[in-house]
């Protein structure tokens, strides 16, 4: 039996509440990281309405330039993990406080 390829922009309500919490973000931050209105993400991780594809992409590349990696879906289900460790996600946060948002050449 296959299962049907997910798409790399794929972002699920679970996967977006977990790489929050990763990265310790509100979803008032991720709101204004992302520019997206601050109902349209709580909708979508309390499941009441899907965003469109263009506001999922968005929420995930802002997500992922703060440090998430997504997990695909490979038999053991999709997740997320952090990119950097916990004492570098803090100080990429420090940093995005001070006026500017870290690039991913940034921290090596």
């Amino acid at each position: 039996m296959n299962t049907p390829a997910v798409s790399a922009t794929a972002l699920t309500a679970s996967q977006s509440r977990a790489g929050r919490a990763l990265i310790e973000w509100s979803q008032q931050q991720l709101s204004q990281a992302a520019a997206i209105d601050l109902q349209t993400i709580a909708d979508f991780e309390k499941r009441f309405k899907s965003p469109d594809e263009t506001t999922r992409r968005r929420l995930r590349a802002t997500l992922e330039a703060a440090g998430v990696v997504f997990i695909a879906e490979n038999g053991g289900g999709a997740g997320v993990r952090l990119k950097f460790s916990r004492e570098e996600v803090w100080e990429v946060n420090r940093w995005e406080d001070e006026g500017g948002v870290a690039g991913e050449d940034d921290i090596l």
